[in-house]
């Protein structure tokens, strides 16, 4: 199984298909991942950022946690994680 910094390298290159199929594999991953991936949110552009983001949306309450920690240790990040938390709850709801 490839690794999350595997899947973002290959995000350079992808088609829509393919875009889809890695978030999927990311998703897949589950809260093993959300660590790393809520990490990777915070320095990644583009394309990554919003298969990332995507991701820990789709895996839903387990990223909330991770979200709120790096949100309080990083400023420039609150916004987005407010985001994230308030769609991944708004779909929950």
């Amino acid at each position: 199984m490839a690794s999350v910094e595997e899947i973002l390298c290959k995000l350079e290159t992808a088609d829509n298909t393919t875009k889809n199929k890695l978030e999927n594999i990311l998703v897949d991953k589950g809260t093993e991942v959300v660590p790393e991936l809520v990490d990777k949110l915070q320095n990644v552009k583009g394309i990554k950022r919003g298969v990332v983001s995507m991701a820990l949306i789709r895996i839903g309450e387990a990223s909330v946690e991770y979200l709120k920690k790096a949100a309080t240790s990083n400023k420039d990040f609150e916004w987005v994680a407010k985001y994230l938390i308030s769609e991944i709850q708004g779909v929950a709801a």
